[in-house]
């Protein structure tokens, strides 16, 4: 049964910015091979720290929302934890609370890109 998860990677600073985006974007073609389904994705781009990671200062962050079946998660985080690329993760079964928040903030960052 397909699971809603939400995740956030950050990768190293010392990608560029398409490097990062590329290896988002291995994530998330792994995420769709193994029968899953990306609702939502956002790239946030480098961002300071607050405190050192591998004596990195900064860190370029990834945002997943995606549906996947619950056995395959452990597999996915083993994928990020062995990817040197890889700072830190976090990965969250949302609930139905977390879902409605992530719709509502999906929403008002539409509004917010058709206002500019």
């Amino acid at each position: 049964m397909l699971k809603h998860y939400e995740n956030i990677i950050i990768i190293t600073p010392i990608l560029s910015d398409d490097q990062a985006k590329e290896t988002a974007k291995e994530y998330e073609n792994y995420i769709i091979q193994k029968k899953g389904s990306i609702v939502h994705q956002e790239h946030w781009g480098l961002k300071k720290l607050a405190y050192l990671i591998q004596k990195k200062q900064s860190g370029c962050y990834h945002l997943f929302e995606f549906l996947l079946n619950s056995d395959l998660v452990y597999d996915f985080e083993l994928k990020l934890r062995q990817d040197e690329r890889i700072l830190r993760f976090l990965t969250v079964k949302l609930s139905k609370y977390g879902i409605e928040y992530a719709e509502k903030r999906r929403k008002k960052l539409l509004k917010k890109d058709e206002s500019l």
